[in-house]
């Protein structure tokens, strides 16, 4: 099996623990190697350019390449090997004149959802 992709995650957030739970169970996720970070010892065991703490803060992703993608772009990186869900990576890659505009919004709305993930968490909990 080849894997294109590593998504690494924060297996003690219930949040994205769900989250990747249902992106495991869709049809071309054989092809992604899915790492807990809640598994995870040390900063070395992921690679270069990544620590833990910015594993855990952000969504991140490595090509088969080692290329590192974090953020609205991982989820989109994901989103196009996926079957059900390439429609929306490929919006999102979108590119007119240049500029990448859903991108930008969808990290903006990334970025404003960071804070309110230990909420959801606990809720989620419940």
């Amino acid at each position: 099996m080849r894997e294109d992709l590593t998504v690494y995650y924060d297996g003690a957030c219930p949040l994205c623990r769900r989250e990747i739970g249902h992106y495991r169970r869709c049809a071309g996720a054989e092809r992604v190697n899915f790492v807990d970070l809640a598994a995870i010892g040390s900063d070395a065991a992921l690679g270069p350019g990544l620590d833990l703490a910015a594993a855990r803060a952000r969504l991140h992703v490595r090509e088969a390449d080692g290329r590192l993608v974090s953020g609205a772009a991982a989820f989109a990186r994901l989103w196009r090997l996926l079957p059900g869900w390439r429609w929306l990576g490929r919006l999102v890659g979108l590119r007119l004149f240049g500029l990448h505009p859903v991108l930008t919004l969808a990290e903006a709305a990334y970025r404003l959802s960071l804070p309110l993930r230990p909420r959801l968490a606990r809720l989620l909990r419940r």
